[in-house]
């Protein structure tokens, strides 16, 4: 009975969230790059006006994990729009370092 009970025998796994990270980190630029071994995704939140800016989190994949994530992105983007309606993607120039006027008070 004891079996039924725990969530590994069950194929599940139990994942906790703390305050902290439940919070999330805003991002508005990813920057990949990859190597043979792995794949490096840095999040960056760029702000008009400033001119520099630093990576909030960076996450390091395998390809295989890189690829599932892509699955899992795209099926999500897909319920996303069937729910609510096609995401539109603007075209954007690249995003200079100094992007913006500067804000006065």
């Amino acid at each position: 009975m004891a079996d039924e009970k725990d969530p590994q025998k069950q194929g599940q796994i139990n994942i906790e969230l703390d305050e902290k990270i439940a919070e999330g980190t805003y991002s508005n630029l990813a920057i990949i790059n990859h190597s043979v071994s792995e794949f490096v995704v840095d999040f960056v939140s760029i702000m008009p006006g400033t001119p520099k800016s630093k990576v909030k989190s960076r996450i390091i994949l395998t390809p295989q994990h890189a690829k599932r994530l892509l699955k899992a992105l795209a099926d999500n983007v897909n319920r996303f729009e069937n729910a609510h309606g096609e995401i539109k993607d603007y075209e954007q120039p690249p995003i200079p370092l100094n992007f913006g006027p500067t804000g006065e008070a």
